[in-house]
């Protein structure tokens, strides 16, 4: 192993000019002076990697930020000592200013950049192109290297000093190593939720998801950071690690979509977003041919905040499962990849790759045999001095993937400034080929596992490393199973950490407990929503998905957003829930012994629902009973945007008002829905008061007879109808008049003739034979309804 050459800093430092010196604690409002008078960024350096032959060359600016002008400047390259370590390129990272002997000596000047003159602010482009040959490289292995700015300034125009200075890495392996590491990068493609549960349209076949936002479409555009990473992918050898949430999105875009609009609409997604998910998906699947895949549980759950807050929470693992079942399926129906596609979904891999032994457990009960790790989660032991092969097993039947932090970590932050980039990319190679040189009679497998959603510069740069690591002279490909499979180095780490090891950091950003037990509840309304429907599966998957995309791995450092997303969700399945309602009903009053009370469903779904009862409850059963009983059930079903009445016989026992409950409930017996109350004022007829209606109705119909009777008989006595005989001479019996003494009645007590009466229904006229029992028989038939007296 090689070993840093030691520099005696203190004795060297005791002699250098102030000017020379580099003062690292210079207040802020002081004019940069030293080796910060000139701002020097790094733009560029070809190739990453030089072979014999090869020209260096390095591109950058400079900025003057004193107040003062600089002339009879140069620009130069340095080539610094050969950093013999990982840890002595982590110490070099640390240093800033210029330090004489360390940062070597300028290259021959005849490769210098020339300038006159640089005025306060002002800004200039330098280009520097240096053969190897001539950067006089010694041993192989990294070295830092320098570009210097060199000048005079007006307050010290008599010497030149080192009035600014930028430092990176340069790896210098032109011949392969003795035994080249086995790298395997992976390549994530996985974005944040951007659909809920909500979907549109009427048949299986048009049945839409709902986009909440248009985000999606900025990132599959040409240029877009998806489009990048596709395009940047391909041309690479590393294993795809997919979110089968991206993939079912941009299909759902690619069919046509709909974007919620603000008055709780939905308007037609622009057809050029639509091309370009079509045009996406057939690139992804272009690209993925002959490529190693790797499906992650659908929505890319968190499994640190799952096992943390959510594993004692019911159907948490059960939806951890489903979702890793869902993975594999999705990620093969991608078009145009090979039908052979190799799709693993035998992988977890929790943030930053942080793990303890309960997210160990909450992965493999979803079904993944392996752990993707990283090595400041499970780290070496002091003693061991290189960086062992990355699988290594951990127990119960589980291998850990260990991923190198220092590797995996190098495009963090911001790279969309040249210099950033650049010194990313040569950073990472320097710590790649430090690696390798640790030991070279151990071949070691290495396995890099960037951020999850690097942005557009990121990946960038990403690509520009890789590229430069497939040359092979340290580093061959190789794919994430082939790394899972190498034999485990026995003095590796294979202890997981304790719950309590989980860094504080991450632990704040995790989904809380309430964020999954408000999933259960949406979960159980789902289960009991589904049983009534015809066609469940129209609601089942759209709901389950959200429910997945909802404990995703992106909500992290978004934890209101999160919370708003599974409000969504919840409102939007309780208001398919009120779709299927009983009709409110006004207070009624029955009357009667018996009596019918209707009650209305109306199903407003674009689907049939059924398997469920009406149920009419009296709360005074003494008073009003419901059927034969308290209560009474009738089975209904509802066609999709119809209604539907039921009927229920009740019997009334007793007057008084009667709170009566009409509730849907499952073929099971659960309520569905609110309850629908109101009252009924009953008022019972007894029998006594229906003897005593009809007894007066009787004698009406009685008293209506007589009368009819009476006024027949006066007409026939006074010849206006009813004798068949005129009145004439004859005596009684033919017509005659009746004898003087029968004209006149009389007094039953005294048999003395009576005095006329005041009513003339009691006094006749002469010749009527109103008074008479007997008369004159009519033998024509009697009209129709008439009583015929005889």
């Amino acid at each position: 192993m090689a070993v840093t050459a030691a520099v005696p800093l203190l004795g060297l430092l005791a002699h250098l000019t102030p000017a020379q010196a580099d003062t690292p604690r210079q207040p802020a409002a002081a004019e940069p002076t030293g080796s910060r008078t000139v701002d020097i960024q790094l733009t560029g350096l070809t190739p990453e990697a030089p072979e014999a032959g090869d020209t260096v060359t390095v591109t950058g600016t400079l900025t003057n930020r004193s107040k003062q002008t600089i002339t009879e400047a140069h620009v130069a390259l340095r080539v610094g000592q050969l950093l013999g370590s990982r840890s002595a390129i982590d110490i070099a990272d640390k240093r800033s200013g210029y330090t004489p002997g360390l940062d070597g000596n300028e290259i021959a000047d005849k490769y210098d950049h020339k300038v006159d003159k640089l005025k306060p602010k002002e800004k200039e482009s330098f280009s520097l192109s240096v053969p190897v040959k001539d950067l006089q490289l010694g041993a192989d292995g990294v070295y830092q290297i320098g570009v210097s700015f060199d000048g005079r300034t007006s307050s010290v125009p008599w010497q030149e000093q080192v009035l600014g200075i930028e430092r990176t890495y340069l790896p210098w392996q032109p011949e392969p190593t003795a035994r080249q590491s086995r790298t395997t990068v992976l390549w994530p493609l996985i974005s944040t939720a951007h659909i809920g549960a909500r979907t549109v349209g009427g048949g299986d076949d048009d049945q839409n998801n709902v986009f909440e936002n248009d985000d999606l479409a900025k990132e599959i555009l040409p240029g877009g950071r998806l489009d990048r990473m596709v395009s940047l992918g391909k041309s690479l050898d590393v294993t795809w690690v997919i979110d089968p949430d991206l993939v079912n999105t941009v299909s759902d875009m690619a069919n046509g979509y709909r974007l919620a609009a603000k008055d709780g609409k939905t308007v037609a997604g622009p057809k050029k977003n639509q091309d370009a998910a079509t045009n996406w998906l057939n690139a992804l699947g272009k690209a993925l041919k002959g490529q190693s895949v790797v499906a992650l549980p659908y929505g890319d759950p968190d499994l640190a905040s799952i096992a943390h807050n959510g594993a004692k929470i019911p159907t948490t693992l059960a939806r951890l499962k489903t979702a890793t079942d869902i993975g594999r399926s999705t990620t093969l129906s991608i078009p145009d990849a090979d039908l052979d596609l190799k799709v693993s979904t035998d992988y977890a891999w929790p943030v930053d790759g942080a793990i303890d032994r309960s997210i160990v457990d909450v992965a493999t009960s979803a079904g993944a045999t392996k752990v993707i790790s990283r090595s400041d989660s499970l780290s070496e032991p002091d003693s061991l001095l290189y960086t062992p092969s990355a699988a290594r097993p951990i127990g119960g039947g589980v291998t850990a993937i260990v991923t190198d932090t220092r590797l995996s970590t190098a495009f963090e932050g911001s790279m969309d400034s040249p210099q950033s980039a650049t010194l990313a990319v040569q950073r990472f190679l320097a710590q790649s080929l430090a690696l390798t040189r640790q030991d070279e009679q151990k071949q070691r497998t290495v396995v890099v596992a960037p951020q999850r959603m690097p942005t557009t510069a990121q990946a960038e740069a990403m690509a520009t490393a890789v590229r430069a690591l497939q040359g092979g002279r340290w580093s061959l490909s190789q794919e994430l199973d082939d790394a899972a499979k190498t034999k485990a180095d026995p003095q590796a780490n294979t202890r997981v950490p304790a719950r309590s090891a989980y860094p504080k950091s991450l632990r704040k950003q995790e989904l809380p407990t309430a964020a999954f037990t408000s999933l259960h509840t949406t979960q159980k309304g789902l289960d009991s929503f589904q049983e009534i429907l015809q066609s469940p599966e129209r609601v089942i998957t759209p709901f389950g998905l959200a429910m997945d995309r909802a404990v995703a791995t992106s909500w992290r450092g978004r934890a209101g957003q999160a919370a708003t997303y599974r409000t969504d969700v919840r409102s939007y399945l309780d208001s398919l829930v009120r779709q299927v309602r009983l009709i409110p009903k006004t207070d009624a009053k029955l009357s009667g012994h018996s009596a019918t009370i209707p009650v209305t469903v109306q199903n407003n779904l674009l689907q049939d629902a059924g398997h469920l009862k009406v149920r009419l409850t009296s709360t005074k059963p003494t008073r009003l009973k419901i059927g034969e009983g308290p209560w009474e059930e009738r089975a209904i079903k509802i066609g999709a945007g119809h209604s539907q009445t039921v009927k229920f016989d009740t019997t009334i026992n007793a007057n008084g008002p009667v709170q009566v409950q009409a509730q849907l409930v499952t073929d099971d017996n659960r309520p569905y829905g609110q309850p629908v109350e109101f009252s009924v004022d009953a008022t019972e007829v007894t029998s006594t008061v229906m003897l005593i209606i009809a007894g007066g109705v009787l004698l009406l119909v009685l008293a209506g007879l007589r009368m009819y009777t009476q006024r027949k008989r006066r007409a026939r006595e006074d010849g206006t109808g009813g004798g068949d005989t005129a009145p004439g001479p004859q005596g009684p019996g033919n017509g005659g008049p009746a004898p003087a003494d029968e004209d006149t009645p009389r007094d039953p007590a005294t048999d003395a003739p009576r005095p006329p009466a005041e009513n003339p229904a009691e006094n006749p006229p002469k010749g009527s034979s109103a008074g008479h029992d007997t008369g004159s028989e009519n033998i024509e038939r009697s009209g129709t309804g008439e009583r015929v007296d005889r």
